[in-house]
């Protein structure tokens, strides 16, 4: 049953009793840049901020994050505290300040050059290094004391995100016993076999063990990290109620599959500054009787971005047909770009998009368009609702929100997605056209399946995958956690 925005807020009343809840994350919500010597504010390409912004939305509190844009300082108070959203501020975010030594070791480093490829598997080799392990430690420190310095010595409910911030919930109760924290990893846990290459892989199972709730995508994610604590930790796993006793204490390992606010995007994607920016990128591109395809993505290796290039490319050579109907638009914003693994991927990915074109492309038409810049909310909808298809073709993903939000624009009930199998998201959204990214041949037949689909079938799929989303949404997944975490301290 889905919750709406209200029900929540009801419910984080009755069970939250006044007691304040704090999110905490790497990246913030908001972002403040200077642009044409003014300060602007800007929501980043970022999953979780997106669905996670909703839910403070209507509960409340705090949310603890790194200060990252070139003008975050210039609009916080004393306590770098900033009241948002801008338009309708309903709750503060605390911003905390990273060195460049400590972003390099911590977030660049650690997180994303030994974490994210260890639980990706997308064969690329993580990277150990313990001056990094050492400062994503100091790092974990530092947020541990602003998490301090906002709750005291009360009782709150402590809501950590994601993977760059695993020792946390064990720093902050050595201090603050009363407090209750939940994590929400939002990437894959790999298998034991996998995890255990990491040097630290006890510390970060002893840091995550600190919590009362741990939530992950899908219980396969909830499976291998039990496996992983049986192997490494000397700890009681109780693998039917899903549960680790560890020190003294109880951790609960449950799924909650993490989803968007339904209905918010789909009264965006009908608002009449979407339907002006679909008129502007129809006439920008001339693509009146084009048949159109997108992907949208952060551009990163786990998202099989240059396979699905790959496999137009191969429905193009196989179905000539589709010669100067079909045009395809590559939206993503550069990501981690001082890591050599991005580095490669954009290079590769401009080469492949530059030989299709050079390849197929005729005076006026170009099958491939990429766009590498950070797009609007507002242009983003215009081209979801623009797609005849979109492909989510990642190589492993914890669910991918992108494909929700696809489903969540399309208001008209039409449009195929195609969706990678090896996605949380293809776990619910089962009449999308599933896909294996690394078969190109299939992939590329996928396409031509999206293209061809009937009007009827089109429209029942996306209906029934509407519904899914609807009732699946964000507010039922901040219920269910909350619900439970409440629970835990009665």
């Amino acid at each position: 049953m889905s919750l709406t925005k209200e029900q929540l807020q009801e419910l984080v009343r009755e069970k939250l009793a006044g007691r304040p809840l704090v999110v905490v994350s790497n990246r913030e919500p908001y972002i403040h840049i200077f642009a044409r010597e003014a300060i602007h504010c800007q929501v980043p390409a970022s999953g979780l901020t997106v669905a996670l912004d909703p839910v403070m939305r209507a509960c409340g509190g705090t949310w603890i994050a790194h200060g990252s844009g070139n003008a975050d300082r210039e609009v916080v108070d004393e306590k770098d505290h900033v009241a948002v959203p801008p338009e309708s501020p309903c709750y503060t975010l605390r911003r905390i300040w990273l060195t460049k030594e400590e972003e390099e070791g911590y977030y660049l480093g650690f997180s994303n050059e030994a974490l994210w490829p260890l639980c990706h598997i997308a064969y690329t080799p993580p990277i150990f290094e313990e001056t990094h392990w050492k400062i994503y430690q100091r790092v974990n420190q530092k947020f541990a004391e602003a998490v301090l310095d906002e709750v005291g010595d009360d009782e709150a409910f402590v809501f950590i995100q994601d993977y760059h911030l695993a020792l946390l919930s064990r720093m902050i109760k050595a201090r603050n016993p009363r407090l209750v924290t939940a994590q929400f990893w939002h990437i894959p846990w790999p298998n034991p076999e996998a995890f255990r290459i990491c040097p630290w892989g006890k510390e970060i199972l002893h840091g995550l063990l600190g919590n009362d709730l741990l939530g992950f995508h899908i219980k396969y994610h909830c499976d291998n990290f039990l496996d992983s604590v049986r192997l490494l930790l000397e700890a009681r796993v109780d693998q039917e109620r899903s549960q680790v006793s560890y020190g003294g204490k109880t951790t609960l390992v449950r799924p909650y599959p993490i989803s968007v606010d339904f209905h918010r995007i789909a009264q965006e994607a009908a608002s009449p500054e979407v339907e002006r920016e679909i008129e502007q990128v129809r006439r920008r591109w001339d693509l009146a009787d084009k048949i159109i395809g997108i992907g949208i993505d952060r551009l990163d290796y786990t998202k099989g971005i240059p396979h699905r290039l790959k496999a137009l490319d191969k429905f193009l050579a196989r179905y000539p047909q589709y010669l100067g109907r079909v045009v395809f638009f590559q939206l993503g914003e550069p990501s981690r770009v001082h890591i050599k693994r991005y580095k490669e991927l954009n290079a590769e990915i401009e080469d492949l998009v530059e030989e299709i074109n050079w390849k197929y492309e005729s005076d006026d038409w170009k099958p491939v368009i990429l766009l590498k810049e950070h797009l609007p909310p507002t242009t983003l909808l215009a081209f979801n609702r623009l797609a005849h298809f979109c492909i989510v073709s990642s190589l492993h993903d914890g669910m991918n929100l992108v494909a929700k939000e696809f489903v969540s624009s399309r208001i008209d009930e039409d449009g195929v997605l195609i969706l990678s199998r090896f996605t949380g998201a293809a776990r619910e959204l089962t009449e999308a056209v599933l896909i294996n990214p690394y078969a190109t041949d299939d992939f590329a037949d996928a396409i031509k399946t999206a293209i061809e689909m009937p009007p009827e079938q089109r429209k029942a799929r996306m209906k029934r995958l509407r519904q899914i989303v609807a009732e699946n949404n964000i507010y039922r997944w901040a219920g269910d956690i909350i619900s439970q975490l409440a629970d835990l301290r009665c």
